[in-house]
Formats: C-alpha cells, sequence, structure tokens
C-alpha cells in the first residue's frame, strides 16, 4: 500500500525515475503513482469495497493521463464510493457497454432484424429488401453503432436516393430504416425511431398510374399477341393466366404449386406474400387450370409454379412480364404487367357489370362489412367462382371475336 506523503507535483512525478524494483509515489485519497523497472509510470487507486475486501483500480499511464486526469477520476471514483457504488465494477460495465455499442451498428442491427422477421414476408421482398439497404443504405450509415445514429445521418442516405430521381424507393427505403430501428427500441439498443423526425423531409411521391389496356377492341388484339407469343414455356403461360386472374405481378410470379390446388380450382395466397398482408383466395377458371395442368410436367417438380430459368430455387423475375410486353411491342405507356388489374376492374365493371365490392374483394383490396370488418378470404366465394368464369370466357370469346368486337354482356 503506498505511504501517507505530501500531494505529489508534475515535476516530482516527471523526475521519477526507473529503480531496479517497482515502487510507489502517494498523492492522497487513496491514489499512486505505480514506477516500474522499465520505467512505466501507472496511476493507480486502492480503496474498499462494501465487504471490506481491499481493490484497486487503473486510471491510465503517465504522460498520457497527467496528474490533473488523474485526480479528476479519483474524484469520479470516490463520488461512485460513496454512493455504495463499486468504481471498478462500473468501470467494467461502462466497458462492455462500449464494446457491445461498437458490435451494435445499423448494419448489424439490420441484418438481425432481417433474419429473425424472414418468415413474415416471401423471399422475393427478403431479397429486395436486403439488396436496398446493401446498395443504399449500409455505404452510408451501416458502420455507425444504431444508437448513435441522428435523423441527419439516415436523411444524408436517402437524399442521395433522391438525388437519382428515385423518390418513391427513398420512402420505402425511409420506412424499412423506420423498421430497423424500432427494432433496435424494443431491444434496448438505441433509445427511438429516429425517422419519425423525417416527416416531410423527403420530396412527395409524384402520382402514377400503371399503364392498362381497357378498350375491349384492343384488349382483344393484345390477347392475340400474347397467344402468339413466343418465349420460355414459364413466361408464355404467366402471360396467359395474368389477365384471367389478375392478381399484382409479384403475386403471381412467386405463385407456388403448395398454393395451388387444381382438382378444387383455386390458388390460396398466404398472407405474408399480400400487400394488404391476409390470407387470399382466387378461384381458378377452368382455362387457368388447363393451362396450370399443361405447365406442371415442366415446373412442377420445384417449388414455383413459373420459376426462374436459371434456378428452381427462385421464382421468375419481376422483369419478365413487362419485358415480354415490350417484345410484343407494348411500351410501358401503353401496358404494363400491373395493368391487367385496372383491365379487369374496369372491364368487370363497366362490362360485365359486375358487383364493385365482388370486384375490390378479387383485387385483394381492403372490403369491409357493415360492422367495418375486412371480409376474410371465403367471403362471397361463390359468387365469385361465378365472376372469375364469367371473366375468363368474355376474354376467350374477345380474344376469339373476328374484329375484338362483343356485344356487351349484361350483368
Amino acid at each position: 500500500m503506498p505511504r501517507l506523503a505530501t500531494p505529489l507535483t508534475d515535476t516530482k512525478v516527471r523526475a521519477a525515475k526507473a529503480r531496479e524494483k517497482t515502487y510507489t509515489m502517494a498523492d492522497g485519497g487513496g491514489m499512486y503513482l505505480e514506477v516500474a523497472p522499465t520505467g512505466l509510470k501507472v496511476w493507480r487507486l486502492a480503496y474498499r469495497q462494501k465487504n471490506g475486501k481491499s481493490n484497486r483500480l487503473t486510471f491510465g499511464t503517465y504522460p498520457e493521463v497527467s496528474l490533473l486526469d488523474a485526480r479528476a477520476q479519483r474524484a469520479a471514483a470516490r463520488k461512485l464510493l460513496s454512493d455504495e457504488i463499486d468504481p471498478g465494477a462500473a468501470k467494467r460495465d461502462a466497458k462492455s457497454k462500449g464494446h457491445a455499442s461498437s458490435a451494435q451498428t445499423f448494419e448489424a442491427v439490420a441484418r438481425e432484424w432481417l433474419s429473425k422477421t424472414a418468415a413474415e414476408r416471401a423471399e422475393s421482398t427478403q431479397r429486395k429488401n436486403t439488396n436496398w439497404l446493401e446498395r443504399n443504405i449500409f455505404p452510408v450509415i451501416g458502420a455507425v453503432p444504431i444508437a448513435e445514429l441522428k435523423p441527419r445521418d439516415v436523411l444524408a442516405a436517402l437524399q442521395k436516393i433522391e438525388a437519382r430521381g428515385a423518390v418513391e424507393s427513398a420512402h420505402k427505403i425511409k420506412q424499412l430504416c423506420g423498421q430497423v430501428f424500432r427494432y433496435a427500441v424494443a431491444a434496448d439498443l438505441a433509445e427511438r425511431d429516429v425517422t419519425s423526425d423525417l416527416r416531410n423531409a423527403l420530396s412527395a411521391v409524384p402520382e402514377a398510374h400503371f399503364a392498362a389496356i381497357t378498350e375491349p377492341k384492343q384488349i382483344a388484339a393484345l390477347l392475340r399477341s400474347i397467344e402468339v407469343y413466343q418465349g420460355h414455356p414459364f413466361a408464355m403461360t404467366a402471360l396467359k393466366v395474368s389477365p384471367m386472374l389478375f392478381q399484382r405481378p409479384g403475386e403471381l410470379r412467386s405463385m407456388e404449386w403448395v398454393e395451388v390446388d387444381l382438382d378444387a380450382a383455386e390458388w390460396r395466397i398466404p398472407g405474408a406474400k399480400m400487400k394488404m398482408r391476409n390470407d387470399h383466395l382466387v378461384p381458378l377458371a377452368t382455362q387457368v387450370v388447363d393451362l396450370l395442368r399443361a405447365l406442371h410436367p415442366v415446373s412442377g417438380h420445384g417449388k414455383y409454379v413459373f420459376p426462374s430459368v436459371r434456378s428452381d430455387e427462385r421464382c421468375m423475375s419481376e422483369n419478365t412480364i413487362n419485358a415480354a410486353l415490350r417484345s410484343m411491342g407494348y411500351s410501358k405507356e401503353v401496358m404494363t404487367g400491373h395493368g391487367f388489374r385496372a383491365m379487369a376492374r374496369t372491364v368487370l365493371d363497366e362490362v360485365l357489370g359486375e358487383r364493385v365490392d365482388l370486384i375490390e374483394h378479387q383485387l385483394a383490396h381492403q372490403v369491409k362489412d357493415v360492422n367495418g370488418r375486412a371480409y376474410n378470404r371465403t367471403a362471397h366465394l361463390p359468387a365469385r367462382r361465378v365472376m372469375m368464369q364469367r371473366w375468363a370466357d368474355y376474354l376467350q370469346e374477345l380474344k376469339s371475336s373476328e374484329a375484338g368486337k362483343t356485344k356487351r354482356a349484361t350483368a
């Protein structure tokens, strides 16, 4: 233990020389300078824990830690002791938290969140979210501890996306970052979701409508073009069933054989794949069943009805349907894969006179009953079966009509 002595001065500390054995120079209050035979000078504090056991705390080496700095650390340690807190344990806890903070970077937390919530979304969505973060966010703020990020840090990353004209993507990635922050808050890794401060910080998303053909004569020409389209069997079949099913392109291309019951003529889409996160049932017209039965020998051995041509483990690319339409001469300003939904919505209502609530339900839009409750996937199923078969029959008649002109059907 150090001997009681008058307080040290910086001159005495600087002049202390190495000896054959380690020795100490006391400064008072339990603090002393330990001088090793190598000349290393270390500040230490001797104290007793609550249980009476002696302990010591190291403040650092001289001259990196000056006499003044060491005394400041002594004062802080003695304040902890007066509060019955072990300063050594407090220092270890702070160091442990510091290491944890450095490991809890935005990228590390985001990847953990992606992994733990993967079952809640479609594989294609998981890949898209991962790619968005890897390309746009991780290079900018990925290495920063998530607890240290400020709203301006996230905004800087988002503005890079916005600057290249991808305004809608910037908004979606902001929402994605918000989900990561909320996970971090729940896991006690961050204090709050800083993206909540970015409301109105980005440019508004320009209103956009998916191009669609809704005139019967033009629909007939499109259907005939699809009929003679020569491409991969997966793309050919996907194109032929798209107008009859009118589901979102992402839902169609990720269709799995396990979701399809050809005998019952049903396609049951799990909520994880749906925009509204609700299970959805699509009755299959006989024309669709026939097309899928013909495709089954080709892709039925795998997971997806429309797999990627490069790997059975992945579904068809999101660009396949639109690329096929372009090759047939339909520009993105005229028709898109998503446009089959607008086509069905318009013609089923204005030409076939179907009930709007049935159309909306089949489009997987949220439809509520008189009590404000969302219908389940089997609601109005018999009526929807009739509507879907009638729609497929109408398209078949339209395609084979001599000039694409058909009489308006009665409701």
